[in-house]
This record gives structure tokens, sequence and C-alpha cells, in this order.
């Protein structure tokens, strides 16, 4: 779940370990959220309601009462739901496992936990730490989509186990410890990550520590990057992120065109510029909607597509004049295969429409040479295209 309220917290930690003033300058910014922020808060607790049941801490009826409360929710849907008994299936799984060795292993779900000896009024909300004598195990559930999230090196995980060694470390005389991330909408992967002791308590004296100090006073320099910045409170108004995306175009070598290696170069800092500058749009935009002037901007009324008032006043309008049915009305198309999807379950419709289901090649696309996507040959496709039509 997400930290509340704590100015270093471990959701945040890869922010304000690399760029250790934004902490202080997101406190002047207000809170903002997102469907899809939204969407990751209920399923988390969902997640949550559903492991407590399964590691046996509530009733069924409790259970039952909570979810049907959280079903109210629009964004809740049937998906949510398996994802998250999924995952308490797998703790449930693991404390089992180590109940076996260890009969007094012990579930904690949505533990609150401090690392202040390492950050300054430190704490969170991890969401599942499995503990048994001599092991500690923190899960972190992951409803988002959009990127793989890993658990190697990751600082978020990594606060986490610094919070729950200092709280439980010693009554548990954890001696080794594992971090997981689950992320049930990517193949429901599970990352493990695994330290030891003495080098989770090297990087939180030596690393965490001394920049916990900087970001808790609002010292040390501002380092912009796609990364840093992406949910940053204050990315909009920043002006070292300016600064930074329009440093390359001061520095253009004295010569009238450029070669395409500059224009490689400027390309790879495209997304960082194109999400700075839809920032940019979005904070003017909200400042004219609010009635404050921009000089050189206003607000204007958009394109719209013209549609019907009322179709059954329209079709009716239509037969009157003579036209039929056969004229006026499309013929029956199927919904799209997303629309199918949302209404009726992945799995199901993956289940029914199997071997039924394509996806043609995509037009060729420019990406980094990182991108993991194999290239794009052109012969190859012109084979794979003729071996289909044969």
């Amino acid at each position: 779940m997400p930290d509340a309220h704590a100015l270093l917290s471990a959701s945040g930690a890869h922010r304000w370990l690399e760029c250790t003033p934004s902490a202080r300058l997101e406190e002047t910014f207000p809170e903002s959220t997102s469907s899809y922020a939204a969407e990751g808060t209920l399923a988390h607790e969902v997640a949550a309601n559903c492991a407590l049941y399964w590691t046996e801490q509530i009733t069924e009826a409790e259970y039952e009462n909570k979810l049907n409360e959280l079903k109210q929710n629009d964004l809740y849907t049937a998906d949510m739901l398996e994802d998250c008994i999924n995952y308490a299936k797998l703790i449930c799984d693991k404390w089992n496992k180590l109940k076996d060795k260890c009969p007094d292993a012990t579930v904690m779900i949505e533990a609150q936990i401090k690392y202040e000896e390492w950050a300054p009024e430190g704490f969170g909300t991890a969401d599942c730490l499995i503990l048994a004598d001599g092991f500690l195990e923190v899960i972190d559930f992951k409803y988002g989509k959009g990127k793989r999230v890993d658990a190697l090196g990751n600082p978020q995980m990594r606060m986490y186990t610094l919070g729950a060694y200092s709280t439980y470390g010693l009554v548990f005389n954890v001696e080794h410890i594992t971090m997981t991330i689950y992320q049930p909408r990517l193949s429901g992967v599970m990352r493990d990550d695994e330290i030891t002791i003495a080098e989770l308590l090297k990087w939180g004296e030596e690393y965490v520590k001394p920049r916990a100090a900087l970001a808790f006073e609002g010292k040390g320099d501002f380092c912009p990057s796609s990364e840093v910045c992406k949910f940053c409170k204050a990315k909009q108004m920043c002006r070292a992120r300016t600064n930074e995306n329009l440093k390359q175009f001061d520095e253009a070598p004295d010569i009238l065109c450029l070669t395409p290696d500059e224009a490689g170069q400027i390309l790879e800092k495209a997304d960082d510029i194109k999400a700075w500058l839809t920032d940019l749009e979005n904070l003017v935009q909200s400042t004219l909607l609010e009635g404050q002037p921009v000089k050189g901007w206003k607000i204007v009324e958009g394109r719209s597509n013209r549609r019907y008032a009322d179709e059954t006043k329209v079709a009716a309008a239509m037969k009157a004049a003579g036209y039929n049915d056969a004229v006026i009305y499309k013929p029956k198309e199927l919904i799209t295969l997303t629309q199918m999807e949302k209404d009726f379950g992945k799995k199901n419709i993956a289940t029914i429409l199997d071997g039924l289901i394509i996806k043609p090649t995509g037009k060729p696309t420019l990406a980094p040479e990182t991108d993991k996507r194999p290239e794009f040959k052109p012969e190859e496709q012109i084979l794979k295209a003729f071996d289909e039509e044969a």
C-alpha cells in the first residue's frame, strides 16, 4: 500500500535517494490522483482482504462483508478478485511451507514498519511480511501493468526490509532475507531478490543515511530523469527538469546541419522531452481553466463530432421518409476483443477463442538499441508473408 504522509516514503525512495531536494519541493504541491492510482488502491484493498482471509486472520463473514463493500467501486472487476486470490494463495503457500519447519511462522498483512534509524521520521506499510525463526520475506503486490517492476536492488523493497528487520529482526533472530514482487497482470510474474543482513545494513548506513539526511533538509543536487520525475508532484514546474531538457539544445556545435548521430542523441531524450512538454501543456491548461491568465495562451472549444440527438426519433423520421432498416442500420458486428475481455474475463475469452485471435505484424517503428524487441528485418517479413499466402 502507499505510504501515507511519510516525507521519506519507501514508495518514493527511488526519487528522494537520487534527487534529494525533491522531497521537500514536493511538500509544496497538493496531492494528485489518477484512475490508475485509484485502481491500484482498490486492488490493494481487495488483495489485503483476500490475504487476511486465506491466512485465517479474519472470518468468512468479515471477508464477505468487506468484499461486498469493495465491489461497489466502479473499478472493481472479476479479474481483479482472481488476481488478488492468487496473491493470497501465494502467501499462504509460502507460509505453509515455513510452518512445516517452524510452527511459529507468522504472516503480517499491511504491516506497519519504521526505518527512522536510516531516514528521519521514516515509516511505511509493507503489503506482507512472513517471519519465522531465522527468516524474513517481504512481499510487495504491484497491480500496475504498464511496466515490469524488478525486485533486484529495488530501493522501495529494501526500505521496507530495513524497517521490517529493525522492528522484528531480533525477535525472530533473522539471518536470511528474501524480497518478492508479485505483479499478477504481467502473467503473474513473481520476482525475488535476496540480500544478506550485512549487505542490507551497509546499504542503509552508507547509501541511505547520508542521502536521507540531505533529503530531510531539502539539500543536495536535483537529478532529473525519466524515472525520477515520472511520479514527482513537482514535475510540471521543476526548474531543474526544464534546464535538463533544454541543455542539449544550448550546446550545439558550430555547424549548420545536424549529423544523424546528433539526431540520434536527441532522440534518446525524446520520451523525456515529450513527457515534459505534456506536463507543461497540462499545467498551462489547468491554470487557464482555473481563471488565471497565461501570457500567449487561451482556452478554446475543441473539435467535436456531430451525433444524433435521439436515435429512435432519427430512425422513425428516416422510415417515414421511405427508407427501410436495411439501409439505415449497420450490419451486426462483434464488440471489440478488449471489450470482450473486460466483460467476460481475459482467461475465459482466451480459452473460448483459442486459435481465433491473431496479432498482425506491427508497422516498422523506431526504437533505441537497448529495446528488448528483436530488430525488424524487411526481408524476413516478405518471406513470412509469402509462406502465409502459400
